[in-house]
Formats: C-alpha cells, sequence, structure tokens
C-alpha cells in the first residue's frame, strides 16, 4: 500500500537527446513549469554526461534535483570514456539510473556488474535508481516475476538498508519502453507489489515501505495519473515525454493530483 512516506519521484531521462544549448533550455523550461510543483513531488532530471554541470549550475537554488544515466562501479582507473561516482558527485549529481534496458541490451550488462555500480554508488552516496523489467517473449511465457525477481535480488546483493535507505527501483517493461504500448495500471502495480515484496524478504518490512518503485515505459500525461494512482507506484521514469518542458510538467501535474 502507498503511504505517506513514500513521496512520488519523477525522473526524465533524455538519453542521448539535445546538445549543450538545447539541454540548457530544457532545464530553463522545466524549472519554469515545475519548480512549484517540485514540493509536492520529488522531480529528477537525467541530461547526458555532457551536460551535468551546465545543468548543475541552473538547478542550483531549485527543488529539482540532477541525476546521470550511467556509471562504471571503480572509484577511478584507465577505463577510457568512464565516468565514476566522485566524478557525478562533483558535477552536482545526486541520482544515478543503473542497469537500464537499454545499457543491459546493447552494451551487454549483466545483473552482476549492475551490482558492482549499485554498490559503488551506495559507498559514494549517490542514490541509484535501479532499472528492472521483462521482455514481451518473457512475459508471454509467464516469466515476468521470475525475470524481475532475479535482476532485483542480484542488482541489490551486498547492500543494506542503512546504506541503501533511498534506494529508487524503476519497474520498465522492455516491451513498452518507446513504443507507446503501457502496462495497465493494474499489470504496473501488480509487479511493483511483487517487487515490495521480494525487498521485504531481502530486508525487511519497515525498509520495504519506504522504497520508492517508479513505472517506466511510454509515461505520457494521459496515462500518468491513472498509474501514479496505483497503491505500490511512486512515480515515473519518462524517457522520451521528458524532452518537451509541457509534457514533463503534465505528467508531474498528473501525478500529483491523480487522474
Amino acid at each position: 500500500m502507498k503511504t505517506a512516506a513514500r513521496r512520488l519521484i519523477i525522473a526524465g531521462n533524455w538519453k542521448m537527446h539535445t546538445d549543450v544549448v538545447d539541454g540548457a533550455s530544457l532545464v530553463a523550461g522545466v524549472i519554469e513549469r515545475t519548480e512549484s510543483l517540485a514540493l509536492a513531488a520529488d522531480l529528477v532530471l537525467c541530461p547526458p554526461f555532457t551536460h551535468l554541470t551546465v545543468a548543475a549550475t541552473q538547478l542550483s537554488g531549485s527543488s529539482i534535483s540532477l541525476g546521470a544515466q550511467n556509471m562504471h562501479p571503480a572509484p577511478e582507473g584507465a577505463f577510457t570514456g568512464e565516468v565514476s561516482a566522485r566524478m557525478l558527485l562533483t558535477s552536482g549529481c545526486r541520482y544515478v539510473i543503473l542497469g537500464h534496458s537499454e545499457r543491459r541490451t546493447y552494451f551487454d550488462e549483466t545483473n552482476e556488474s549492475v551490482n558492482g555500480k549499485v554498490r559503488s554508488a551506495v559507498s559514494a552516496g549517490l542514490t541509484p535508481i535501479l532499472c528492472v523489467g521483462e521482455t514481451l517473449e518473457e512475459r508471454e511465457a509467464g516469466r515476468t516475476e521470475t525475470v524481475v525477481d532475479e535482476q532485483v535480488r542480484r542488482g541489490l546483493a551486498g547492500t543494506e538498508p542503512e546504506t541503501a535507505d533511498d534506494l529508487v527501483l524503476a519497474y520498465e517493461p522492455v516491451w513498452a519502453i518507446g513504443t507507446g504500448r503501457v502496462a495497465t495500471p493494474d499489470q504496473a502495480d501488480q509487479v511493483h507489489g511483487h517487487l515490495r515484496a521480494i525487498v521485504a524478504d531481502m530486508f525487511d518490512d519497515d525498509f520495504a515501505g519506504r522504497v520508492r518503485i517508479q513505472y517506466g515505459g511510454s509515461v505520457k500525461p494521459e496515462n500518468a495519473g491513472a498509474l501514479m494512482a496505483r497503491p505500490n507506484i511512486d512515480g515515473a521514469l519518462v524517457g522520451g515525454a521528458s524532452l518537451d518542458a509541457s509534457s514533463f510538467e503534465g505528467i508531474v501535474r498528473a501525478g500529483i493530483e491523480g487522474p
């Protein structure tokens, strides 16, 4: 069940979109349209790495947080093209998206490699947004709960409630990402409830009751309210719709005000 302690968290994942100039304009638009709404929900923007310091300056003094889309598990080293948790922190990030299905699919990330990133993020003081979700084939085979169970248990292995208290999970059915297809509110809430039960089994009921679980996958202003009104859905991880300030505002308003 949703509790008052679980404040809505709505994050925009820009993926590999916008250059620095366009990104700065988008940040400004989001601040203008949603800053007052941040009193009722935690809002996060996750632009590409090249935008982080510019976005951090723009967001300074606002109630909107900054997040990154990925990180390397090592604190430093000869890893050309990668960024560490400390780099993200000193660039102004509070959150980092980890284990997104596009990273798992296109860059061969595994539950084990994602776990290394989760543990490094938590140790450094970043809040991980751990993404889990099944493919269409896995759903049609009745394996949704098995797949997300493995992703959560392996992804969170070695963490403790005391050190991961701000943990965010994001359920993103792979078949709904960028396709226009959306899990129904009941389908999504059922999986979110299962995720909460997994966390309770791994840790305890109190921790599971505090963990926030976002839904992601073709979230739009038209469907956001019905999704976030469900008891186990605590926000949204928004892809394409976050690239338009008015659309992102519509999603935030829908989440706050309901369907």
